[in-house]
């Protein structure tokens, strides 16, 4: 593999899911049929107490203020390979969508888009628009722009909006153009779609190839055409949220129960088969359950969450992070793992999120 094929493939690890998706693989395939029309809404309780609700706030918010102090500059992160450090666009996005999702950090959230639309910045993450263009980046910018209450269409001097029109398939598929492949996969399409149903609509042929992708048991898989499909945790919650924004209820309703199936006993999700549940796949699955209003599911997801941060009694400058899983705190892991896993603390879906009225503060846990 060419030293530029190699960063083209790390490139996408990073971004194309969020910052989990490179360490996502097939989710157990729990559920062996689909459920009945009535199950999903018979299953939904009732929200949980509002002293809780402000209680996991100042988690959240806590979280929120942890991450953006882990910031280059205050503006960005990076990330090493191989002893060589690069920009990582994705994961300061993630910062972005968490900074909004908890209303804090406002700041850090402004400089942070800032930063993206430097014009080296923005073209080595999404292409140069001519021989290299990635759909799930360009549909990840465009989200962050639109979170941040600024126009995708000029963008750091780019239409991301005409950008993405130029990778839709006549299959509705969002592809990349780019003579090292095509890593485009479920992250990239419902990005995709929910940034274009927040700014207009998206196209419908786009949505119903999502659809498609739907596997026997209700969830989703992350690489379209495969031989078997496997339904996939983290592209699961990201298509439900894409469906649900783009008024496809009965299959996201479908994908949720799905999830419902996979969550684990103690709330949490894995990403893959087998694999001990992680701050990443359940912070995507809350955000969806939240969003779906499957409230019971998602208090679960946050227990779990909750159960992963640093609290009082752990070192004073790790303090609100969230650790990847039970094992403990692991810089290395954390910074993705609080950005991800505030979103299933915070009840905000991708297609409502927003950065108006947030706060500049970057919260620390109240330990007396």
């Amino acid at each position: 593999m060419t030293s530029v094929r190699a960063r083209r493939l790390a490139v996408f690890l990073l971004i194309l899911a969020l910052g989990a998706a490179a360490g996502s693989a097939v989710a157990p395939a729990l559920a062996t049929a689909r459920p009945a029309p009535g199950h999903a809404q018979a299953a939904r309780p009732a929200p949980g107490h509002p002293q809780a609700g402000r209680a996991l706030a100042g988690r959240a918010q806590a979280a929120s203020g942890w991450l953006a102090r882990q910031m280059t500059r205050g503006s960005h992160f990076v990330a090493v390979l191989d002893g060589v450090t690069y920009p990582d666009q994705g994961l300061t996005i993630d910062a972005i969508f968490a900074f909004a999702a908890t209303g804090s950090a406002n700041g850090f959230g402004a400089r942070a888009v800032s930063w993206l639309e430097r014009p080296g910045i923005l073209s080595n993450y999404i292409g140069n628009g001519t021989t290299e263009s990635y759909a799930g980046a360009t549909a990840k910018v465009a989200l962050a722009a639109e979170v941040r209450g600024l126009n995708p269409a000029r963008f750091g001097k780019v239409n991301l909006l005409a950008r993405l029109a130029r990778l839709l398939k006549p299959s509705g598929r969002y592809s990349d153009h780019s003579r090292y492949g095509d890593y485009s996969n479920a992250f990239s399409q419902s990005l995709a779609i929910i940034a274009l149903s927040r700014h207009s609509r998206a196209p419908a042929k786009a949505v119903s190839f999502l659809v498609s992708t739907e596997c026997k048991n209700g969830g989703y898989p992350l690489d379209f055409a495969q031989k078997t499909c496997a339904s996939d945790a983290d592209a699961t919650a990201m298509d439900v949220q894409a469906l649900l924004a783009a008024g496809r209820v009965r299959p996201a309703e479908r994908g949720l129960a799905w999830l419902e199936h996979a969550q684990r006993g103690n709330g949490g999700f894995g990403s893959t088969p087998g694999a001990v549940p992680n701050a990443n796949s359940t912070g995507l699955a809350g955000e969806a359950f939240a969003v779906g209003r499957w409230f019971h599911r998602a208090a679960r997801a946050k227990k779990f969450l909750v159960s992963l941060q640093v609290g009082c009694s752990g070192k004073t400058g790790h303090r609100g992070a969230i650790a990847y899983d039970m094992t403990g705190f692991t810089r290395s892991t954390a910074t993705s793992a609080t950005a991800q896993g505030i979103l299933g603390l915070a009840d905000v879906g991708l297609a409502q999120l927003t950065s108006r009225g947030a706060h500049r503060s970057d919260p620390r846990l109240e330990c007396s």
